[in-house]
Order: structure tokens, then C-alpha cells, then sequence
């Protein structure tokens, strides 16, 4: 049986091959202006798209960001499938608008496959950390979970909100290790305020999130779930050094057409996304994001999305959560 993590070891490979390969001349860019959507309000997402967008000059002549808040990002989703089908409208979102958003919620107004993945950028892995409401003498996974047993009315958990994938980890790792951990959910970076604050014990978050408050001692980082150690945190253990490799995660941040854009027009656009990701201004970028260059094109990228969209089926089925609207 074909593993997760066999797929993400054949898929580092052949993220190595396209990041290496020689660019195909693009041709002259399009005149017509481009548009790349966003679902969330100015962050991550919408700094490392337009830092990716940046570099795509010879795709089309201007290229324009454009955030589209809402429904949790859905609305981003569902302008990108009613666009016109050439190229000039495209999605730049996590995988999980794909992959995990079919099994959190009742209704979409859209299909995975109403799309074509394009290319992933860029990848990062959550971070475990604790702050002042947990004892100095708490420095391990092991030694945190020690004391959520022995404190149970203490063990809480923030996330960015109810239903993210972030959550899942958070509900998974209390049910793996055996004690109760109660999620608070938020908006933003709101649960690592409260962290620091000492309102809640601990915080699952992207790790740029949290770097410079863990970089600066204020934080303590427990864990990391990427398949290695992050070179943000490279004295961080991950979940699977830590005993729970069912915890292993990245979230991934990529490109989307509609389905029927012309395959010569995702070619081109794959193209112009690949030169983009060789060039030092955006791995500079990235860097100072704390997300890593990690490029999937086309048919393993469509692999993944079923192979994770199969797993966190299972994750979400296996605690009970009821989808909402």
C-alpha cells in the first residue's frame, strides 16, 4: 500500500527535477491583464503571491492581486471557477481549499475538479509552542503532555478557527496521547496574544506565526510537523521525532485555473511560475516569510491532492466533527 509519506518522498523528487529543469521560452506575455485571487485579507498568502507575481513578467504584463475575503476563502474560490477559461484568472490558495474543505463543510458551490492545479510555491509546517501558562520545567512534547494529563482544566489549545485543519492536528494530538485538549478558536493571530498573555496553555499555528516570539524566548516551541526539521527551527523536533508521525503535515500554497483552460495556456503558465521560483528575489522572500520553495506541477500535484484529501477524510470522520455550512 502506497503511503502519505511515500508520496511526499516521490514527490521531493520530482519537485527537485521541475525546479531544475530549463525554462521553455514563454513567448510574448499577454496583453490582456491577469488576475490572481486570493481568499483571506492581507498575510501570508497574499504577500507570497505577490511576491511570486512579481517575477512573472514575461507571463503577462501587468498581474494584478487581488484579495477576496470571505465564506472562509470560498468566494475567491467560486470567482475563479466562473472566470473565462484563458489563463488571465487564476487561484492562489492552500491545498486545503481542496483537499479538506469537501469533508468541513455541508455544501460547496464548487468541485475540486472544477479546477486544474497548476504548481505549488511554497510549503511550511505548523508549529506546536506554549507560553507562560505552562512551567519553564515543561521543555518536550512528552513533558507537555505529562502535564495536560495531570492538568486537565489547563490543556487548551488555540488555532486560527473551528474546523481548520490547524484544529484537527491540535484534537488529534490530545486523542493520540490520551488526555483531553480543549480547542479555542480564533481569527487571525488572535491565539498567540492570548498565548502570550497566558489565557491558553498552547498554540498549533503556521510557523511564521510565532518565529520571532520563539526566536526571542518568549515562546517555547515543542514541535514541528513537517517530514524534517524546519531550517527556521532547525533545534525544534517534529511530531514524528517526537512519537506521533500521524501528526506530519505541511500546508502547501498553489496555483489554480478553471478546468477547461487550454493545456498550452497551463504549460505556459507552469512555465512562467517555475522561472519565478528560480530567481533569488523570491527565495529571499520566502525566507524572510518562513515558508520553504516547494514546487508540485500538474499530475503529481493532482496526485497529492488525493492522497491528502483522502487522509483528512479520515481525520475529520474519526473525531466526530459535524460539517457546517
Amino acid at each position: 500500500m502506497i503511503t502519505r509519506r511515500d508520496v511526499l518522498i516521490a514527490l521531493t523528487g520530482t519537485a527537485l527535477s521541475v525546479a531544475l529543469r530549463s525554462p521553455q521560452a514563454l513567448g510574448e506575455p499577454f496583453a490582456k491583464t491577469a488576475h490572481i485571487l486570493t481568499g483571506f485579507t492581507p498575510g501570508l498568502q497574499d504577500a507570497l503571491a505577490r511576491l511570486v507575481a512579481g517575477q512573472m513578467g514575461d507571463y503577462a504584463k501587468t498581474i494584478v492581486v487581488e484579495t477576496r475575503p470571505g465564506a472562509g476563502g470560498r468566494i475567491a474560490v467560486e470567482a475563479v471557477k466562473s472566470a473565462d477559461p484563458d489563463g488571465s484568472v487564476m487561484l492562489f490558495a492552500p491545498l486545503g481549499f481542496m483537499m479538506f474543505f469537501p469533508h468541513v463543510y455541508k455544501t460547496l458551490r464548487y468541485d475540486p475538479r472544477d479546477f486544474t492545479p497548476v504548481s505549488t510555491v511554497a510549503s511550511t509546517p505548523t508549529l506546536v509552542t506554549v507560553g507562560p501558562k505552562v512551567p519553564a520545567a515543561v521543555k518536550t512534547l512528552a513533558d507537555f503532555i505529562a502535564w495536560c494529563r495531570a492538568n486537565p482544566k489547563l490543556a487548551t489549545f488555540g488555532t486560527p478557527g473551528a474546523g481548520t485543519t490547524l484544529h484537527f492536528l491540535g484534537t488529534m494530538l490530545g486523542r493520540n496521547a490520551g488526555f483531553d485538549f480543549l480547542h479555542v478558536p480564533y481569527q487571525g493571530n488572535g491565539a498567540i496574544q492570548d498565548l502570550m498573555k497566558g489565557v491558553i496553555s498552547a498554540a498549533v499555528m503556521p510557523i511564521g506565526s510565532a518565529l520571532g516570539l520563539v526566536q526571542s524566548g518568549d515562546l517555547r516551541a515543542l514541535a514541528t510537523t513537517g517530514p524534517r526539521r524546519s531550517p527556521f527551527v532547525p533545534e525544534v523536533p517534529t511530531v514524528r521525532e517526537a512519537g506521533y508521525p500521524s501528526l506530519e503535515d505541511l500546508t502547501w500554497f498553489a496555483f489554480f485555473v478553471p478546468a477547461t483552460t487550454p493545456a498550452p495556456v497551463v504549460d505556459r503558465l507552469n512555465d512562467a511560475i517555475q522561472a519565478a521560483l528560480r530567481t533569488d528575489e523570491v527565495r529571499v522572500g520566502m525566507a524572510k516569510l518562513a515558508v520553504e520553495p516547494d514546487a508540485i506541477a500538474m499530475d503529481d500535484f493532482a496526485r497529492l491532492i488525493a492522497s491528502e484529501s483522502e487522509r483528512w477524510k479520515t481525520i475529520v470522520q474519526a473525531t466526530g466533527f459535524v460539517p457546517t455550512d
